[in-house]
């Protein structure tokens, strides 16, 4: 897993071996084991690496990509849930993941917005309101 995002993240990125080397502070031999899984890094390098990137450090290490529909890992703070199918009357079920990571709970009221360029997103009523909340109390200048 480690050693397959991070050949994957590094092209991505259009980067060299040498230049994410010089990024997180070892050779290029180094960072070659690193992507052959001859050597691991330690997990200061492990925070560099996913900082060069924007990515988490668990999703860094643990990210398979067959799971996630073939894509490759996403930026820190977006997620790939999966595919979900919209029932006979609109529904849909979020994902346990989901649900946690957003603590959704049932009974929770969510707002769906839609953007036709851009798609749906799905914001709990609670964050919304106070999203609204704050931007009253920002003095403008």
């Amino acid at each position: 897993m480690f050693k397959d995002n991070l050949v994957e993240l590094r092209k991505i990125h259009d980067m060299s071996q040498e230049e994410l080397a010089d990024i997180i502070g070892v050779s290029r031999q180094t960072l070659s084991k690193y992507e052959t899984g001859e050597s691991l890094p330690d997990i200061e390098k492990c925070k560099l690496i996913a900082n060069a990137f924007g990515v988490s450090i668990d999703d860094l290490l643990n990210y398979e990509p067959k799971e996630n529909l073939g894509l490759a890992v996403p930026p820190k703070g977006k997620h790939i849930f999966g595919i979900v199918k919209v029932g006979d009357k609109g529904q849909i079920v979020l994902p346990a993941k989901a649900r946690k990571i957003f603590d959704i709970n049932p009974g929770d009221r969510l707002l769906v917005l839609g953007d036709e360029g851009q798609g749906l997103a799905i914001i709990k009523e609670k964050g919304l309101l106070d999203l609204l909340r704050n931007a009253r109390n920002i003095p403008l200048n």
